[in-house]
């Protein structure tokens, strides 16, 4: 009897597992074999994936923002994955790249997202059980999920969104459906649909969530805002999520990325706060570092900057905390920046370039900060070279790229600068008597005497101790150990020292920063012969010279110095054309408007020739004349009284401007009145009511017909060339506007050449090798009908303008220009 209950149950097990359609399949025995099967190999690859991610992860603390999620927290029915790239893990592999062979069960090449994305698809084909249309195995929903989350972090977003639609329509009465839901709102944030993500985040924010999804909605939530630029709406979310989870390495890091948000919006006293809760929170030696480095650049002129700067300097000197004394330095700086102290700056961020280095991105921007300050100081030359030193240490890719540009930059502006100065200085002994030379040269030799003695006892002085141990051994001396410095090419496996270029790229770098540079020459540790930055600036000012044994000799300065007047004009046109670019640059490459239009303005003051001084004076205005009116005002007033018929001129006039609303009856009735007096030959007066209207009505719809007026009064007091002039820039102003297609019109027509042509006397043109005797004759055409043409086209015109002047309201109509009521 036994035996027969055996069989029976047997076969009822056998038949159970044989393949059936999914409405005939039985929910209890789908459902054991769904959870302990093939779902749980799709979950453990996924599991493994954000695992390997997790452990291979490293923040990038000088990029805008953090990550979040690092897998951290897995509410229930979830996981949390990182949502950005990563680096490779310490096994070497990157997360998402192919399993070792054997792997998981799988066939070697396949990543473990494609494991976990097809064990999901496995278990929806083997053991969905369906009933009238809806899927009655609940273990199917977690296959669903894990399936759309294998599938967004592989990047296959439209494909987790199908499989999201099919598990809300077959389970649309499943509690866990706003789990689905989170991953859809992801899934359309990872393709920056953030509209339609931030539809179904802030839908599924109003309803009744468990707590666990609530903690999950509010982190991707609060990202997903941050991507679409919403960053006060950010911040708001971020302090949910840092309230709802209560994870300490998730509220830490929650609590730093607000506090990044927070400082970009300029609120630094909630940043600081928000920072100190990233660093009571966290549970990373890394991270409370860098937490205390961001508290730091919260402080200003207005806060505690002297009890903020005792306790930085106290936590440097404890325990592990001396380990990252540098990066302690660098905030102490950036503090003491922020409150105003450039000098005490400036000391700590040599002392962090002194300790041993904790992070290279760190030193780079310490280099960076000491090199902006002579920056600052116009001291160019040790602003390049420290930003090159910046440059050549910083590991932040898109930071390093724009130092580099404006490393270039610096440069640039170096050249221009230094070679004004030099210019200059010629310029001025050119104009002294020889008694103020020799005064001048007199105290450079002196100076120059007691430069030449100080190097002398440096010199010996090394030589004394030439072979002797000095005691130190601090991490920049040259005696501290260097494990991985260029001096150790003779290590085990690393093969000939000069074969490796990036090791001796490296080898080169180092050497600088211990010795500096220097020249090629015997007992070279101990010679003075080292380029410096003052050695550098001398040279950029033409000071540098070999030892010349007449050095101390004011005559041998005194010859150098040119006196004809051509070669004094070459100096004054160079030194003129390197200011106009030093004052070009300061806008373009630094933002610097108001030096460069103090640089402009000192050139102009210098009375460079024409063309330079035309190109300074546009320059200025065109830099100030919408942000800062007063500051153009003298370089409009110079152009329209003493350059007033060039195009220059014509801009200050009237600069491009498109914004042209409606016409005023007062203008309508100016241009009108002008327009009679040009008709009458007043030009005089005609000119003056038009430059009036210019001036009073800047924007007025009516500003391209007086422009165009303007220039044809031009025309008839000041000649072709000046009319031309104007309607280039008429041309320019109104590109798309009935007046500029007019002014194109008329240079074409103003432009052309006649061709002279030989004629008979009845007009005919004369062939080559023609016997007659011809006599030279107008162009044909006759110029009798070039003036028929001429006077024909102007009455066309004047008829045009003057049917435009009274039909105001049909041209704004055209021109799709509000209509004045």
């Amino acid at each position: 009897m036994r035996k027969t209950v055996s069989y029976i149950f047997l076969a009822s097990v056998l038949l159970a597992c044989a393949a059936k359609k999914p409405e005939k399949r039985s929910r209890f025995l789908s459902g054991f074999r769904t959870e302990y099967n093939t779902l749980f190999n799709a979950k453990d690859a996924l599991n493994t994936e954000f695992t390997e991610r997790s452990n291979a992860h490293k923040d990038n603390f000088y990029a805008p923002y953090i990550n979040i999620l690092t897998y951290e927290e897995q509410p229930v029915g979830s996981d949390i994955g990182q949502s950005a790239a990563f680096a490779e893990s310490s096994a070497g592999r990157k997360p998402g790249s192919a399993l070792p062979a054997n792997a998981a069960g799988e066939a070697k090449g396949a990543t473990i997202l494609e494991i976990a994305e097809g064990k999901a698809l496995k278990t929806i084909d083997k053991y969905s059980v369906i009933r009238d249309g809806q899927e009655k195995n609940d273990k199917i929903f977690d296959a669903y999920i894990t399936l759309a989350q294998a599938r967004i972090y592989m990047g296959k977003n439209l494909q987790a969104l199908d499989a999201l639609s099919t598990l809300m329509v077959k389970m649309r009465e499943d509690k866990r459906l706003p789990l689905a839901k989170i991953y859809q709102g992801l899934a359309y944030a990872k393709m920056d649909d953030h509209f339609k993500a931030h539809e179904i985040f802030a839908g599924l924010k109003n309803s009744d969530l468990k707590k666990d999804y609530r903690k999950l909605l509010s982190i991707y939530y609060a990202e997903s805002l941050l991507e679409a630029g919403k960053k006060e709406a950010a911040v708001a979310e971020l302090s949910s999520a840092f309230e709802v989870n209560s994870n300490r390495k998730l509220k830490s890091r929650i609590a730093y990325l607000r506090g990044q948000v927070l400082a970009e919006l300029g609120k630094s006293a909630l940043a600081r706060e928000s920072f100190e809760s990233a660093y009571k929170y966290a549970n990373d030696f890394e991270f409370e570092v860098k937490s205390q480095v961001e508290i730091a650049k919260t402080y200003n002129s207005k806060d505690d900057y002297s009890g903020a700067r005792k306790y930085l300097e106290g936590i440097s000197k404890k325990g592990t905390y001396a380990s990252r004394k540098n990066e302690f330095y660098y905030a102490l700086g950036l503090m003491a920046a922020n409150a105003g102290k450039k000098a005490e700056a400036q000391d700590y961020f040599r002392k962090s370039l002194a300790e041993k280095v904790s992070d290279p991105q760190i030193r780079g921007l310490s280099y960076y900060e000491i090199g902006r300050g002579y920056l600052y100081d116009n001291e160019y030359i040790a602003a390049g070279a420290y930003y090159d030193s910046a440059v050549s240490v910083m590991t932040y890719e898109p930071t390093r790229v724009l130092l580099q540009e404006q490393t270039n930059n610096i440069k640039k502006l170096a050249r221009n600068y230094y070679l004004v100065r030099k210019n200059d200085s010629m310029l001025a002994l050119a104009a002294m008597n020889d008694a103020d030379r020799i005064t001048y040269f007199s105290k450079y030799i002196d100076d120059l005497k007691a430069k030449e003695d100080a190097m002398e006892r440096e010199r010996v002085r090394a030589e004394r101790t030439k072979g002797f141990d000095t005691g130190d051994y601090s991490s920049n001396s040259v005696f501290a150990s260097g494990n991985g410095s260029f001096e150790n090419f003779g290590a085990a496996g690393k093969g000939f020292y000069f074969a490796n270029t990036g090791a001796v790229s490296r080898g080169s770098s180092e050497f600088k920063n211990i010795w500096g540079t220097r020249s090629l020459a015997d007992n070279w540790r101990y010679s003075a012969k080292m380029s410096s930055l003052e050695d550098e600036k001398n040279e950029a000012l033409g000071l540098t010279s070999v030892a010349d044994p007449r050095r101390f000799e004011t005559s041998f300065y005194i010859e150098k110095i040119p006196r004809d007047q051509a070669s004094l004009t070459k100096l004054k046109f160079a030194r003129d054309t390197a200011s106009l670019g030093m004052g070009i640059m300061y806008d373009d490459y630094f933002s610097n408007t108001s030096l460069a239009t103090k640089t402009l303005y000192d050139l102009v003051d210098k009375k460079p020739e024409e063309k330079i001084m035309l190109q300074a004076l546009y320059e200025i205005f065109s830099m100030n004349y919408e942000n800062n009116p007063a500051a153009s005002e003298r370089a409009k007033q110079i152009l329209l009284t003493d350059y007033p018929y060039t195009s220059y001129a014509e801009f200050a006039r009237n600069p491009r401007n498109s914004n042209f609303l409606k016409s005023n009856p007062e203008a309508e009735n100016a241009y009108q009145t002008s327009f009679a007096l040009y008709q009458g030959e007043q030009f005089d007066a005609s000119r003056q009511l038009v430059e009036e209207s210019l001036t009073r009505f800047p924007k007025d719809a009516l500003v391209p017909k007086f422009s165009l007026l303007n220039a044809m009064i031009a025309g008839k007091t000041s000649g072709k060339e000046v009319m031309i002039l104007q309607l280039e820039q008429i041309a320019l102003n109104y590109e798309n506007s009935a007046e500029g297609e007019k002014a194109r019109e008329m240079l074409k027509w103003l432009k052309s050449d006649l061709k002279m042509q030989m004629t008979d006397e009845k007009g005919n043109v004369l062939k080559a090798g023609n016997n007659v005797q011809a006599t030279p004759k107008a162009a044909v055409p006759t110029q009798e009908e070039v003036q028929k043409n001429r006077l024909l086209e102007q009455k066309q015109l004047q008829m045009e303008m003057g049917n435009e002047v009274m039909s105001t309201e049909a041209q704004q109509k055209k021109q799709n220009v509000p209509v004045r009521k």
